[in-house]
């Protein structure tokens, strides 16, 4: 029997008609044409890594624009939900959206209550930012939520034995690394930049290129640089490399930067 080729899954999260200057938000016009070029690859013989799409936090761009791209090629991907901020914050998603996703065929994951990074939490904080989440999303849905991607990508054992007791039983990170079939436990990803190019992200998926492994070796440093920072001094020093907007969430973008020298 021929081994399925390893998955890299990619974590998008806002997009919009037009280019910004702030690193986390994809042209639509470009997303479109990464969904096109992930299908070429899917059918790819040899194969190399075959790509995945998710999106964190629920933004309204993910209902307004991405999903017609989706629904139009018939691709799935995975929508994390920051469940406190749906019907609540403007700019994201709320509950009537979400069930258009769902009833389209798109899958819906948590990704906290508030978005709080879970590695802060105390006990009490961590049964509201993952089963309140969770109890909401599958009341509101009608259908079980399983899966979970960790605010601002930070973890720890304490943290992913909480995701585990809350009933999730995938919790996707913010490592890039290609994932062997069936994926395990814990399903790592790779950011994507609103200044990738097109030809970058092809290689991206060719094995032999080493792109992958760069990317890997780049993420180890950074985390040591984060342990050494402190989260929130790493965090202004990474909203003021990356140009991030007023009203966006810090902790989410700093630490899913793991590209930010790609080339």
């Amino acid at each position: 029997m021929t081994k399925p080729p390893d998955r890299l899954y990619l974590l998008y999260h806002e997009l919009r008609p037009s280019r910004s200057d702030y690193s986390y938000i994809v042209e639509t016009s470009q997303f479109e044409k990464h969904v096109d070029l992930f299908l070429e690859l899917r059918k790819r013989q040899p194969p190399g890594f075959y790509p995945e799409i998710t999106f964190d936090d629920g933004h309204l761009s993910n209902f307004e624009f991405a999903l017609p791209i989706l629904q139009s090629r018939s691709v799935m991907a995975w929508f994390f939900i920051t469940t406190g901020w749906t019907g609540q914050r403007p700019g994201y998603m709320g509950w009537p959206e979400l069930r258009e996703l769902q009833q389209a065929g798109q899958q819906i994951g948590a990704h906290g209550w508030s978005h709080a990074l879970l590695t802060h939490c105390d006990p009490s904080q961590l049964q509201k930012e993952l089963v309140q989440a969770r109890l909401t999303l599958e009341d509101k849905l009608g259908t079980s939520i399983t899966t979970m991607s960790l605010p601002g990508g930070r973890s720890n054992q304490r943290v992913l034995a909480a995701c585990r007791d809350a009933g999730y039983t995938q919790v996707f990170t913010s490592g890039p690394k290609a994932e062997p079939q069936p994926a395990g436990a814990t399903v790592g990803r790779l950011n994507i930049r609103g200044d990738m190019t097109l030809e970058w992200i092809a290689k991206l998926f060719q094995p032999e290129s080493g792109v992958l492994s760069s990317l890997q070796r780049q993420h180890q440093i950074k985390s040591t640089v984060k342990t050494l920072l402190g989260d929130k001094l790493y965090e202004k020093l990474w909203a003021l490399l990356n140009r991030q907007e007023p009203d966006t969430d810090a902790g989410e973008a700093a630490a899913n930067e793991d590209t930010a020298h790609y080339q």
